[in-house]
């Protein structure tokens, strides 16, 4: 369920201090009611705010030139496959980034993430969603004054990248998302983007898309239950297979994505 607070703006206004991904959620999350902060959090997950995710496939270019993904069930699996290693490798940094959105903290996982994606195609595409995802968080979402000195202090940067799950968890955790929450949205925007990709790439129609991203749904939920709740310590990389076409995906005569 989504979390409700009596003043969402002015009790996210700040980032909190704590650099301690454990720590017990703010109090001033999980009381009171304001309807209007839905808005806010829908329109996170909302395939018009321009974060640049429609210009990746996460692989599935690549997969789909080498013959790996070839029809309908293939597509299915692929995503399966995609889930479980977003789950097991970037929910944690969302996890932490949503349970204290703090900016220190926040800085260690973004630098622990960079470290961690040796990918080169997968480690751009992580900082180049991330960045606009900040980017169009600070524009869209003015009254939340932590975005705006977030951005300003670290815009220009070269201690951070901007990596897209410790950027997503931070802003959920500043627009009132719990944690729960936060990491289920972020399974939910990766399977729509697969899903986009592929009827970009003429592998399935709207509807037969839309039709298997509803059967799906319960995989990626079991994906959620399996991964949730797990510190940056326990990340790992469960489709090496994924990271490796991805990163196949720079060498490609003809592409329509950027990874």
């Amino acid at each position: 369920m989504l979390m409700e607070s009596d003043s969402p703006v002015s009790k996210k206004s700040r980032l909190v201090h704590s650099a301690d991904c454990a720590m017990e959620e703010a109090s001033s999350n999980a009381v009171g009611v304001n309807p209007s902060l839905h808005w806010t959090q829908w329109q996170i997950l909302d395939s018009i705010l321009p974060t640049g995710g429609f210009a990746h496939s996460y692989g599935l270019e690549a997969a789909m030139q080498s013959r790996m993904v070839n029809n309908q069930e293939d597509l299915r699996l692929f995503v399966i496959q995609v889930l479980e290693n977003t789950g097991s490798l970037l929910l944690p940094f969302v996890y932490c980034a949503s349970k204290s959105p703090d900016a220190a903290a926040w800085v260690k996982l973004d630098q622990l993430l960079e470290a961690t994606l040796t990918n080169e195609v997968g480690r751009k595409a992580s900082t180049s969603q991330g960045s606009a995802l900040l980017r169009v968080a600070a524009s869209v979402f003015t009254e939340i004054q932590a975005l705006q000195d977030l951005r300003r202090t670290f815009l220009g940067s070269k201690s951070v990248s901007f990596h897209h799950a410790p950027i997503f968890g931070l802003i959920c955790g500043l627009v009132g998302f719990d944690s729960e929450t936060a990491q289920r949205a972020y399974m939910f925007v990766t399977m729509r983007d697969v899903f986009s990709a592929a009827t970009r790439l003429n592998l399935i129609g709207p509807l037969a898309a839309s039709v298997l991203q509803h059967q799906v749904a319960s995989d990626a939920e079991r994906m959620v239950q399996k991964w949730r709740d797990r510190d940056v310590a326990e990340a790992s990389q469960t489709a090496p297979l994924l990271d490796a076409l991805q990163g196949c995906h720079a060498y490609m005569f003809s592409r329509l994505f950027c990874s």
